[in-house]
């Protein structure tokens, strides 16, 4: 790879591979320290990409595999909070909708991110994740039905709140 693709390709998917890896470990500075070895991967790559996309599915599923061996060299608890560098939106509701993203359960957040921030399709995201197409359906609607259960919650409590704070002023 020339320094030029490589340099292109940090710029382009630098972004993406670091949401990727931070969903999975929830820590800015392994996030971050993930990334870089998941480029230097690509660096150090002497195989060929048919084109740009077949480079950034490669990426995450680097990415996805040095989460996964992260994972098993070492014991760790995350309490870090989502860092502000975190790649979204100036939108509010956005930027709500991706925490409650983040608050997922692992097996449903990674496929919800692939599909919705990604736009990988369900049969890509089956084989980045070694699934079956099945599989990363369920876990997709699972997962859109707790954010949808959260949303309602949220609404429900709005709701009371503005009851109460009209009730008063009565």
């Amino acid at each position: 790879m020339t320094d030029d693709k490589f340099i292109w390709a940090y710029e382009e998917y630098r972004k993406t591979v670091y949401s990727v890896i931070y969903s999975y470990v929830r820590n800015a500075e392994d996030a971050s320290e993930l990334s870089q070895d998941t480029f230097i991967r690509l660096y150090t790559y002497d195989g060929s990409f048919d084109s740009d996309e077949h480079m950034k599915a490669w990426l995450i599923r680097v990415a996805i595999n040095s989460c996964n061996n992260h994972f098993r060299s070492k014991k760790h608890i995350s309490a870090s909070p989502i860092p502000d560098d975190l790649p979204a939106d100036e939108d509010h509701e956005l930027d709500e909708i991706i925490g409650e993203v983040m608050k997922l359960p692992e097996k449903y957040r990674i496929p919800v991110h692939l599909f919705y921030y990604e736009e990988y399709s369900i049969s890509e995201i089956a084989d980045m994740l070694e699934l079956p197409e099945a599989t990363v359906k369920t876990r997709l609607r699972r997962g859109r039905d707790k954010l949808k259960k959260h949303s309602e919650r949220k609404i429900g409590c709005e709701r009371k709140s503005l009851q109460k704070s009209n009730g008063r002023r009565m």
